[in-house]
């Protein structure tokens, strides 16, 4: 990269850290944690969408796209299926409880002991899968930069955890739109470019290896896409991260439409998404090992203008860190909801955000550790999958199955989540025990599913003989929510200030486009589409606030 597509990326840090700050006028928990409860529902599905794809897209993903070929499209494709699943049977439960956080519900639903049972587990697991999500972030800085990978986690570790420290979750909704916006206009830009530099369509299927639009391989069969997809149901469904992303809309259906747009932008998007990657196979077969990891940005290497490199990795880089901010803020309301308020419930509201955001900052730091651990493991694709398979079904598919049964008790749903996980955690580490090769993927994924919920259904039919019934108190959240869901007013100031970056992110296109390189028609078009869309969200902002100055008069 030159020195204009370092300048584009500090431009475009400066826009994120200044939706952070802000948004650091949030005086309660309510706000930070939840955006106050009234979040445009397009914004949180885009947000749970960035959340969930780029985690693992242009590393994770894409180094399978890379060796693969197609079947990694396929992958992607059970997270569509999974995202209309969730949306027409999960997402609406999930609303109607009040809950802010799933520790809560979980505290109405069963008792203390079990929410923090749940609690702990979480945080444990969450540290894991905060690291897993800031090792990509780390992996592509350093592929662009030729430095070193633990130079860059520690150094982006600290930048992740300053700014969800200063704006919550608000802040990370807006910039995973501006993100969202940001690599959707650069992908219009690199599969063209990227396909004329191997010649064209005709000549990247030609000189593609055998089998490399397949969809389904012997690693991953059939069966272990079914199996994904029913993971990717729960994970999506059930992950505590991924709840808040409903919880903070004002509406059940507002709720399902949060998961509606998710699942229909991932029928599209992993074709987009995996097509440079796959590419690159095309131009240089030869990477092994960690390398093809740094597949999908070598392919944006070869062909992007100057400023508009800069401009793809700053989105890359923010994209893939929404997961990191959206697990640490998630894993700081845990601990401040759940964990200090119950030790100080007499906490003031500025004692309250201090106490948030010191939380984010431990949180921050663990993951941290975590991510410096991921390329002595064997890689990223190993550990997101190792983690998916072991943790996934058996900490989420409980919690779920509660929405919906009232015959599961505290002492069940304790032993049930143990059981599930002790079973898969000794699955996968009998092999470097025993003199035994282990499970495959598939088979791995399979049984990380089948076990939880078969034990679920079995105490469903003992209970059910037994006539047994469990009373909780989820109404009474459910009725305090009706309470506290924020203004319009509130509202209408997110969404200004999400015009105001959109406008500022069409200057940074219009700026690169007036270098006169390759491509700056499209830079152009694409900048005055940002703007249009900008100027609709500032009338929806302003609109807002009318809406609210009418409430008032008529109160």
């Amino acid at each position: 990269m030159g020195a204009f597509d370092f300048l584009v990326i500090i431009i475009f840090s400066l826009i994120v850290l200044g939706v952070g700050i802000t948004f650091s006028r949030e005086k309660d928990l309510k706000g930070f944690f939840a955006g106050g409860g009234a979040v445009p529902w397009g914004m949180s599905g885009l947000s749970l969408f960035m959340g969930f794809f780029s985690a693992g897209t242009f590393v994770v993903w894409g180094a399978i796209a890379y060796e693969f070929g197609a079947v990694a499209i396929a992958i992607q494709w059970t997270m569509c299926i999974a995202g209309f699943l969730v949306g027409k049977f999960i997402v609406e439960k999930w609303h109607k409880t009040g809950a802010v956080t799933v520790a809560e519900y979980l505290r109405f639903r069963f008792d203390g002991d079990t929410q923090k049972v749940f609690t702990y587990l979480f945080l444990l697991m969450s540290f894991a899968y905060t690291g897993a999500f800031l090792y990509p972030v780390a992996k592509i800085i350093s592929v662009s930069l030729d430095a070193s990978i633990y130079t860059c986690i520690l150094v982006l570790g600290v930048f992740m955890i300053l700014y969800t420290t200063l704006g919550g979750l608000k802040a990370v909704m807006v910039t995973d739109v501006l993100q969202f916006v940001i690599l959707l206009s650069a992908i219009i830009i690199v599969i063209p470019l990227a396909l004329d530099y191997v010649g064209g369509v005709e000549s990247f299927i030609s000189s593609s290896p055998d089998e490399f639009f397949g969809l389904v391989n012997k690693q991953y069969s059939p069966l272990f896409l079914l199996a994904f997809g029913v993971y990717n149901s729960i994970f999506i469904g059930g992950n505590w991260a991924y709840v808040q992303r409903y919880t903070s809309v004002a509406t059940p259906k507002a709720a399902k439409k949060v998961a509606y747009l998710f699942g229909s932008l991932y029928i599209f998007s992993p074709i987009l998404w995996m097509l440079p990657p796959m590419i690159y196979k095309v131009v240089d077969p030869n990477l092994a090992g960690l390398e093809i990891e740094g597949a999908y940005l070598l392919m944006c290497q070869k062909v992007l203008p100057g400023g508009m490199l800069g401009l793809m990795v700053g989105g890359m880089l923010y994209a893939t860190a929404s997961s990191v901010n959206g697990s640490l803020n998630i894993s700081a309301a845990v601990i401040t909801n759940d964990i200090v308020l119950k030790l100080k419930p007499n906490l003031t509201d500025k004692q309250k955000i201090q106490v948030a955001r010191m939380a984010t900052i431990f949180c921050g730091v663990f993951a941290i550790g975590v991510a410096l651990l991921v390329p002595s493991v064997g890689g990223i694709v190993n550990v997101v999958l190792s983690i998916s398979a072991v943790t996934g079904t058996s900490l989420y598919a409980p919690p779920i199955w509660s929405l919906f049964s009232d015959r599961l008790g505290k002492s069940q749903i304790i032993k049930i989540t143990i059981a599930s996980l002790l079973i898969n955690v000794l699955l996968k580490i009998l092999p470097m025990i025993i003199d035994w090769e282990g499970l495959s993927r598939a088979v791995e994924m399979l049984i990380g599913v089948v076990i939880p919920f078969s034990l679920l259904a079995i105490n469903e039919v003992i209970q059910k003989s037994k006539n047994s019934i469990v009373s909780h108190e989820v109404s009474v959240i459910a009725k305090r929510r009706d309470e506290e869901v924020e203004t319009a007013g509130t509202n209408a100031f997110s969404l200004k200030v999400m015009s105001y970056s959109l406008f500022a992110v069409c200057v940074l296109f219009l700026g690169i486009a007036a270098t006169g390189e390759d491509g700056w028609i499209w830079l152009v078009g694409i900048g005055v589409l940002i703007a249009v869309m900008a100027y609709i969200l500032l009338n929806k902002s302003k609109a807002a606030v009318e809406e609210e100055k009418q409430k008032q008069l008529v109160i």
